[in-house]
This record gives structure tokens, sequence and C-alpha cells, in this order.
């Protein structure tokens, strides 16, 4: 197996999307649990990478999988938020799961 091919194939696939192909960024790792690629795009780009519900995301890393299997690889995708982002700051589910069993209570 040609060490870069779910790389290549990861960049190729990103680039061929994007507003921004330039910006494309992609880092491998490999470590006991696989092989992580981690991408990085522009910020304008990142909701046609990621897709509506998050469908596109699905899609890249099912196509990724199977780059995977077909070189012995488990093979997973991290996409990485890009500086400037606008999505809000995630709030802890902690405190509704606390109020909906303080409501079972009652």
């Amino acid at each position: 197996m040609s060490l870069t091919v779910d790389q290549e194939f990861l960049e190729f696939l990103v680039k061929s999307i994007v507003d921004h192909p330039e910006d494309v960024k992609i880092d491998r790792k490999v470590d006991e649990m696989g092989v992580l690629l981690s991408l990085r795009v522009h910020s304008q780009d990142m909701g046609q990478v990621v897709g509506r519900q998050g469908a596109t995301a699905k899609a890249i890393r099912s196509l990724l999988r199977i780059v995977g299997v077909k070189n012995n690889a488990r093979v997973n995708l991290k996409i990485e938020e890009p500086e400037g982002g606008s999505r809000p700051p995630r709030q802890s589910s902690d405190s509704s799961v606390d109020k909906a069993v303080a409501d079972l209570n009652l």
C-alpha cells in the first residue's frame, strides 16, 4: 500500500468540492488505532465540506473507510473547525439532563 493513498484521495475529493482549494490542508497520523486524517479548509468552505445535516462529511467518511478496507487500514477523518468559525460554542448537555431528572422527581 502506498503510504498516502488515503491522503491523496481525500485531497482530490475535497479540492474538487471547495471554492478555495489552495487552503485545503491534510495531516496524516498513524497509530495503533489506525490512520487519522485531519482536514482543515477555508472557513467559507466548511458548509460545502460538512453538507446539509452532515451528509457530505458522512459520505466522505464512508468513502475513506472503503479506501482503508482495500488497503487493510482503519481510516478516520477529523474535520477541524477553522479560525473565525461562525458556529456558536457548544452548551453542556449536563444541565439539561439534570433539569430533566429533577422534573421527573417532582
